[in-house]
């Protein structure tokens, strides 16, 4: 517990700063709530095409507000965030059209959407879109000044993603995202920029709507689902572009007037209204993370002192062994199935096998505490979320005993 304790206190002035946005968030989402006039009838919920559902649109202006803009649909038919992505870009594009991804190759469960993995007839690429990727510079940052050689006057969207997925890259602040729509809307005006928002909702003051982004997309089991939503996602963004992709959702002339909540709604509300709390104490656990491990030696991203816009930390092991042990830890620290030894194995939509280290309540949950890792160099670990923050300093505290133990 020394090394804990003396990381605490030294980044006592990074706590403090997370606070602030964290108050500032949960005041933006309650005048959200009182604007929106949320009452108990809004809980209740209708069966069957789910039509007329007062509490299923008054949800989707909830989030609009939240994310300051035209338009929303949340859904628990989302099955997750990749799901909710893959709507809201293959909604607004045709046979034809460019799609150029700024910050690299995207998360793995991507390619296999976009067409550059897997021999899905359904792929973006197979139905006759183009695909670019603008490479890192130094494997490690988004190239701004290359922008301009892959973003033309007839590129119909680009896509940016927030978090850096299962890579060693920076992930993209909301100045970045700034920046890059900014360098797009220079070229192309009319181009769509899309932002792949997942792990970072309520992570900073603005969103990426706020700064001239037209449409993001996020999942209701990582941060803005509170820890306690069971399944979803959501979209936002220009009114067009959102009902787009809701069409792809359900089906032309459906889109948002249909679905049935399944009494899902007071939980989603609940759920962002408890997001930035959430949120604020999942970022302070995985700073300490990297503050205890950056006293180890290891080497750590982002560093604890970096600003963060995003709940994940990564920790390069250099090693499998390494890598598979500290899951393990987590997995013994872990609410639900401690008893349990994560293995590496294959997982659908993923090139290389993963280890995931997750007892949550709700499975796949990464706004709950998790640990995992593609069996690929450096075997870094992504260490994200946590319910609360004793429980990843409780769970960090084991982890390190054990690692004396087995000599990680």
């Amino acid at each position: 517990m020394n090394i804990i304790s003396d990381c605490e206190e030294q980044i006592k002035d990074c706590f403090e700063k997370v606070d602030e946005i964290k108050e500032y968030n949960q005041e933006k989402v309650l005048e959200a709530f009182k604007k929106n006039k949320i009452g108990a009838e809004h809980f209740s919920y209708v069966s069957g095409y789910g039509h007329d559902d007062i509490g299923r649109e008054v949800l989707d202006n909830l989030f609009r507000d939240i994310f300051k803009t035209e338009k929303a649909i949340v859904r628990n038919h989302f099955v997750s965030g990749t799901h909710a992505i893959a709507c809201a870009i293959s909604g607004n594009l045709k046979y034809g059209d460019s799609l150029v991804s700024i910050a690299g190759t995207p998360y793995d469960t991507m390619e296999e959407v976009i067409g550059t993995r897997g021999d899905s007839e359904l792929s973006l690429i197979k139905n006759g879109v183009q695909y670019s990727e603008i490479p890192l510079k130094e494997g490690l940052f988004a190239d701004f000044d290359s922008i301009k050689d892959y973003v033309k006057p007839t590129t119909k969207m680009v896509l940016i993603q927030r978090s850096r997925g299962y890579s060693q890259r920076n992930s993209l602040s909301i100045s970045d995202i700034e920046r890059i729509v900014n360098e797009v809307k220079f070229i192309n005006p009319e181009c769509i920029c899309f932002v792949d928002n997942c792990y970072g909702e309520f992570v900073e003051k603005k969103e990426p709507l706020e700064v001239g982004a037209d449409i993001i997309a996020g999942s209701l089991i990582k941060n803005p689902g509170g820890g306690i939503v069971e399944t979803g996602g959501y979209i936002a963004g220009k009114e067009k572009y959102v009902k787009n992709a809701a069409e792809r959702l359900t089906a032309p002339g459906i889109g948002e007037w249909g679905g049935s909540m399944l009494n899902q709604t007071r939980l989603i509300m609940q759920g962002v209204f408890m997001a930035p709390s959430i949120v604020a104490d999942a970022v302070k656990g995985v700073i300490l993370m990297s503050k205890v491990f950056e006293t180890m030696g290891f080497d750590t991203h982002p560093k604890s002192n970096e600003p963060r816009t995003d709940i994940i930390q990564t920790i390069a092991f250099h090693d499998k062994d390494k890598l598979i042990n500290f899951c393990k830890a987590i997995q013994e620290n872990s609410p639900v199935d401690s008893y349990v030894t994560p293995i590496p194995d294959d997982v659908p939509g993923y090139e290389d096998k993963l280890i995931m280290a997750g007892g949550t309540f709700i499975e796949g949950s990464t706004i709950e505490l998790s640990a995992d890792g593609p069996l690929r160099e450096p075997y870094a670990v992504y260490i994200q979320g946590g319910l609360n923050y004793a429980h990843i300093k409780i769970a960090l505290k084991k982890a390190l005993e054990k690692m004396t133990i087995i000599n990680i």
